[in-house]
C-alpha cells in the first residue's frame, strides 16, 4: 500500500485533506518529522493562512531542505501550491523554490477578493498525470487573493478576473490551486491519480 504524508505546518485545517484520502481507502500519516517524509511514497503540502507565516513555521520545523529535497511525488494545495514557487508577494517572503514561478496578488478587475467558491477549470495538459479522466471544464471550489501567473508550468487554467494557473507541475512536484478534498468527484479523481503515480510519470 502507498504511504502517504501529510505535512503538518502547524498553519493548515489538515482533517479535510486527511478524510478525503481515508475515502480513497489510504491512511495518511500526518507529521512534521523529516524522517517520516523523507520515507513517504506520496507527500502532501496543504496550506491555510498566509505565506510568511507559513514559510517561518516550515523554517523552525527544519523542513525547507527537507521538502527542496523530495523526488518522490509532493502536491501542494492551496497555499502550499504557492509555497512550491520561488516568491509570494503575500508578506514579501522567498518560497521553496521547487517551481520556477512568482505567487502574485491577483488582478480581479473588480470583482472581490478573496476569490471564494466554485469556478471553471480548464486547458488540462495531458503532460499532468494528475488530471488523467478529468473532463475540461471541471468545477472545482477555491479560496484565495494570491495566484500564479498562467506560464509553462501550468497544468490547467483558470479565470476570476485575470487568467491564473489552476495547477502546476515541475518534475515530481504539483501543485492544485483549488482544494480537491472540497471539490467533489473532480477532486477525488486528481487525489486518486496522485496516489496512482509511476515512476514513468
Amino acid at each position: 500500500m502507498t504511504s502517504l504524508v501529510i505535512i503538518d505546518t502547524s498553519c493548515a485545517n489538515l482533517s479535510s485533506v486527511r478524510f478525503a484520502f481515508e475515502r480513497l481507502g489510504v491512511e495518511p500519516v500526518v507529521t512534521a518529522s523529516p524522517t517520516v517524509i523523507r520515507a513517504a511514497d506520496r507527500v502532501v503540502l496543504p496550506g491555510v493562512g498566509t505565506a510568511a507565516a507559513a514559510m517561518r513555521n516550515l523554517q523552525q520545523l527544519g523542513l525547507v531542505e527537507v521538502i527542496q529535497q523530495l523526488e518522490q511525488p509532493v502536491l501542494g494545495i492551496c497555499l502550499g501550491m504557492q509555497l512550491l514557487t520561488d516568491y509570494s508577494a503575500e508578506g514579501n517572503v522567498d518560497c521553496l523554490g521547487v517551481i520556477p514561478a512568482r505567487t502574485e496578488r491577483m488582478i480581479a478587475a473588480g470583482l472581490p477578493l478573496p476569490h471564494m467558491g466554485w469556478n471553471t477549470m480548464t486547458d488540462p495538459s495531458a503532460s499532468n498525470p494528475l488530471l488523467r479522466g478529468v473532463e475540461s471544464p471541471a468545477y472545482c471550489y477555491f479560496v484565495h487573493s494570491f495566484a500564479v501567473a498562467v506560464d509553462q508550468y501550468t497544468s490547467a487554467q483558470c479565470t476570476y478576473g485575470q487568467p491564473f494557473a489552476a495547477m502546476i507541475r515541475s518534475k515530481n512536484f504539483f501543485g492544485a490551486q483549488f482544494h480537491p478534498e472540497r471539490s467533489g468527484t473532480v477532486g477525488a479523481q486528481i487525489l486518486q491519480n496522485f496516489l496512482a503515480l509511476t515512476d514513468g510519470d
